[in-house]
């Protein structure tokens, strides 16, 4: 084994270890991450045929041979292949993101009171990614963002868009449910230092994604995202910026149940069609005139 091999194998030991003594007793290892580490190594780090006791000029020689026999891992590829290793490796970095936010303990009292980190869901090769505030009691029961009332609204509004959750990508700035000590239902408004805890997980999110396209669902997942703004009320419907990708505030799913108004579904769905024709989707005349006289 080499000596950089061997650093490797005790820190992750070490990292290992530190994780136990703060408690963690189960790490998830996707098959991903298990595929991807059980590839064999790259020829590089086999033996040299240079052997210690060739002469100069044979060891020169020897070292041009091996340069110009070595495979080049992304030149020598077809197009097909190059987007397939791109997403391979993809895949693995994202798994390896996951596995160390379900770790994370940043946060004890969120880590404590929590029964899943709901990491994120969908295509990580998605044009278009949703980001809300954090996980609430369903999100934290199933591991999964947007799984109860408010995700199965916003579900249906990407469906009507002609997509599927399947073809997106759903987020939350905070990955644990924010904790309600004494407390058996309801959710809470997560703290700010909670979020700019947390927020470093998603920023490797949107960077891995590279969606073309953010929308920003609530006043709190904008506050987060953005900082203290005019309030979600003013900047629903304009675009905005965040990591060099268009983002789109607009309202909550949860607040389109709690107002039940025709006209705030109608602007929720006037941001939909600008993230639309922002992607360059077919927009049909039914979908144009979705809640027109609302």
């Amino acid at each position: 084994m080499s000596a950089a091999y061997n650093e490797l194998l005790e820190a992750t030991i070490q990292h290992l270890e530190g994780l136990k003594s703060r408690g963690v007793r189960h790490i998830a290892v996707l098959p991903e991450t298990l595929r991807a580490l059980s590839q064999p190594p790259p020829k590089s780090t086999q033996f040299s045929s240079v052997q210690p006791d060739q002469s100069p000029e044979l060891k020169a020689e020897n070292l041009k041979l091996e340069t110009a026999q070595a495979p080049d891992p992304l030149a020598r590829r077809s197009g097909a292949e190059t987007a397939q290793f791109s997403t391979l490796d993809k895949s693995a970095a994202f798994a390896a993101l996951r596995e160390r936010a379900q770790a994370c303990v940043k946060c004890p009292n969120l880590a404590s009171s929590r029964k899943n980190v709901v990491f994120g869901v969908g295509n990580i090769e998605a044009q278009l990614m949703f980001v809300g505030e954090a996980p609430g009691a369903d999100e934290d029961e199933q591991g999964e963002p947007f799984v109860g009332k408010a995700g199965q609204l916003l579900t249906k509004i990407i469906q009507a868009t002609g997509l599927s959750r399947a073809d997106v990508y759903i987020a939350n700035i905070l990955k644990c449910r924010p904790d309600t000590p004494g407390e058996t239902s309801g959710n809470r408004k997560p703290t700010s230092d909670e979020m700019a805890t947390c927020i470093p997980y998603l920023h490797e999110q949107i960077d891995l994604i590279r969606p073309r396209v953010i929308v920003a669902l609530g006043a709190t997942a904008v506050e987060g995202l953005l900082g203290k703004t005019l309030g979600i009320t003013k900047l629903r419907g304009t675009w905005k910026t965040y990591r060099d990708t268009p983002l789109m505030p607009t309202y909550h799913p949860a607040y389109l149940l709690r107002t039940q108004a025709m006209s705030d579904k109608r602007k929720v769905w006037e941001d939909v069609l600008a993230v639309m024709a922002k992607l360059e989707m077919p927009i049909s005349d039914k979908q144009r005139n979705y809640f027109l006289k609302g």
